[in-house]
């Protein structure tokens, strides 16, 4: 499926995969102490602060601002609701369980291209590629969690959902922005919006959090959010955006062994049969009609770095 990759490109591939599947490990740890209103602001305050100069020194927020309406748009669907709803849900769901669902993204966003206008033609594999990954949703829901904690399940559609139209934002209204720099506002956008809600519904800490939840803080902003970004970045210069949603297939992964070894959470049967359904269906889903002007334009890196991702949760 990847293909031939590079060494750099590998190292890229894999130590991204890992810092996209760790976050709802450490999600799970600071909303034992914090608020989850509380993580969503001390997360993108402190990655905004670390992007910053990087932004300021390619001067790639000036256009950025220019277009501050879908900006703000994709920071509201992409990063502040879904980082408060993941945190909300993992009050009560196990980390492996949400970044298992979480692993649903590309089944909504095949709806999602259809109701933004998707120009390429959705094939019977695709839908076929919906019907597996919901039956594997169903198997964790249903099975793995017995149908309980479903308002936790219903926060992290809202991820799910989030997630998927955060890139279709991007793809439409600012594909031809630096990515750096659409990243950079939005953080510190989302930053600026949970501050008054934090003040208003006195989600501070009540005392110094402990060292694991500092720590878990620290994690999510520069290494999960800040350097994940730029690793990002660097990922898709080298094999472009479309080979580099491939690492949707391993997120859940590090998502389940990670609870597992830390937090001593339970593999189910089921937990394996949605996960393998799962996949099997977003493989499907993602699974395009190959043409060769689409294989020479997914191999062209020209404009590349610049570029958002598309198509991965943040």
């Amino acid at each position: 499926m990847m293909g031939a990759m590079s060494r750099r490109a590998l190292f890229l591939f894999a130590g991204l995969g890992v810092l996209w599947g760790i976050p709802y490990l450490f999600i799970k740890i600071a909303v034992v102490e914090l608020s989850p209103e509380f993580l969503v602001l001390a997360r993108c305050l402190l990655a905004a602060t670390l992007l910053l100069p990087i932004a300021l020194r390619r001067r790639a927020l000036t256009p950025v601002l220019r277009r501050w309406k879908p900006v703000l748009a994709f920071a509201i669907v992409e990063i502040a609701l879904p980082f408060y709803a993941l945190g909300a849900a993992e009050i009560n769901l196990s980390s492996s369980t949400t970044g298992l669902l979480l692993a649903s993204v590309p089944l909504v966003a095949i709806g999602v291209a259809v109701i933004m206008g998707r120009r390429h033609r959705i094939t019977v594999l695709n839908w076929l590629g919906v019907a597996i990954g919901m039956a594997g949703v169903i198997a964790i829901v249903g099975f793995d969690l017995g149908g309980s904690d479903l308002t936790s399940v219903a926060l992290v559609g809202v991820a799910v959902i989030g997630y998927a139209f955060g890139p279709a934002i991007l793809a439409r209204y600012l594909n031809d922005l630096p990515g750096i720099g659409v990243i950079t506002a939005a953080l510190a956008l989302c930053a600026l919006i949970y501050l008054p809600v934090v003040a208003l519904t006195g989600g501070w800490p009540a005392v110094v959090p402990s060292t694991s939840v500092l720590v878990s803080v620290v994690v999510l902003a520069v290494l999960c959010s800040a350097v994940a970004f730029l690793m990002m970045f660097a990922l898709i210069a080298e094999i472009g955006p479309v080979r580099t949603t491939a690492i949707t297939y391993v997120n859940p992964a590090v998502a389940v062994v990670a609870g597992a070894l830390v937090l001593s959470e339970p593999v189910t049967i089921y937990t394996g049969l949605g996960f393998a359904l799962i996949l099997i269906g977003c493989w499907l889903v993602t699974k395009p009609e190959r043409r060769p002007a689409a294989k020479k334009a997914e191999s062209s890196p020209s404009l590349e770095p610049e570029r958002p991702l598309e198509g991965l949760p943040l």
